[in-house]
């Protein structure tokens, strides 16, 4: 995928003073989504190590042509490849030595301990002059806050998943198994330009509903159920994701009930959205809606979670922990709202949906239920 001009080397002169605030002068990076954003590389194997004059990327011979290309798209990416009978880890070793006496960044989150220490046998060991740094979040940081190209990609996105999303409301699904919906849900995505699904689709059909992450399995939808159905798409790399509680024919009482009460609450906690609001404050927004339902002790799991490389990352909207306040939510950080309410037994309603902070305010990413 060609990346826009002058996208990379802003990202790598963002790092590079992420890397003096953390008192080092180069970067070690293992984890596949940060070499994807440093470099749009998508290979499955490589490591990239950043420094003063460049950014290297360092693989094997099967991706000896994306390398190559790399060196000559001026996109500030220099390919190594690893010569025949060398391994990368070799290759990666040598450009290290280079950094002598130097303080080497890297993420100890995504170098298992076994890398480490060969890589730093291989480096000379305790004898070394270089310096190994273990920085949290080096580059997750970074993509926290996602610049414009990647926002226009997140948002046609979201208008593709919320066209699925759109569907399923009106699809006939009474009679089918949880599989097979999940099956169609996938196979819509592949229709929608979704490169795959984020992640195994959910769908959760009467009390399977009270597991948050139920895996599809052969129970029958039928009327008068409530259906959970969660799904997500990477587009260009990129993730988004949504949650759907559909009722089947007629439902009772309570079943409307709680489904107004969980709507109710993502529509409170998106009111209350706005830059530099405490991330843990909008979740309690939501809790005080439910727990004002009378539901609250059913609402398991933290408002949201970050969208981006990951279906999963930061920011975090969840309950305050240990006394601390939650990250404050910024313009660029884009993020889900998806309260659940889940009575064993009984069943499950969560609905969620993507939005972006914008500089005034929030902007939902894929399209809201509207009441009823």
């Amino acid at each position: 995928m060609r990346l826009p001009d002058g996208l990379l080397q802003a990202r790598h002169a963002r790092l590079r003073a992420r890397l003096a605030e953390s008192g080092t002068q180069a970067a070690l990076i293992t984890s596949r989504p940060n070499i994807w954003y440093l470099t749009g590389f998508e290979g499955s194997a490589g490591v990239v190590i950043v420094d003063g004059e460049a950014v290297h990327l360092l693989s094997d011979s099967r991706y000896a042509e994306e390398l190559e290309a790399l060196d000559h798209c001026g996109l500030g990416v220099r390919g190594h490849v690893a010569p025949s009978g060398t391994s990368t880890d070799a290759l990666v070793a040598g450009h290290l030595q280079r950094l002598a006496a130097m303080a080497l960044a890297y993420e100890p989150g995504a170098l298992t301990v076994g890398h480490f220490d060969d890589l730093r046998a291989r480096t000379g060991g305790a004898a070394s002059s270089l310096r190994w740094v273990a920085v949290e979040a080096l580059v997750e940081q970074l993509r926290v806050h996602k610049d414009a190209w990647e926002l226009t990609t997140m948002r046609e996105a979201g208008r593709r998943l919320s066209a699925i999303a759109g569907g399923i409301l009106t699809a006939s699904l009474s009679g089918r198994t949880e599989r097979d919906v999940a099956a169609l849900i996938e196979a819509d995505l592949r229709r929608q330009g979704f490169d795959k699904p984020a992640f195994d689709t959910i769908v959760a059909t009467g009390p399977n509903g009270a597991r948050p992450h139920h895996r599809a399995g052969d129970r029958v939808l039928v009327d008068g159920d409530l259906v959970v159905i969660d799904f997500g798409g990477m587009y260009q790399g990129y993730a988004v994701d949504v949650t759907r509680t559909v009722q089947l024919g007629a439902t009772g009482d309570r079943q409307r009930q709680v489904w107004l009460d969980v709507w109710r609450a993502q529509q409170a906690a998106f009111a209350v959205l706005r830059p530099g609001v405490a991330a843990d404050a909008v979740d309690a927004e939501a809790r005080r809606v439910l727990t004002a339902a009378g539901v609250g002790e059913y609402f398991s799991h933290g408002l949201g979670h970050g969208l981006g490389l990951e279906v999963h990352e930061a920011p975090r909207l969840g309950p305050r922990r240990g006394g601390v306040a939650g990250a404050l939510l910024e313009a660029g950080m884009v993020f889900t709202l998806e309260p659940g309410v889940y009575i064993p037994g009984w069943g499950g309603v969560r609905i969620e949906d993507d939005v972006v902070m914008t500089p005034s305010g929030p902007e939902w990413l894929t399209a809201p239920l509207l009441e009823g």
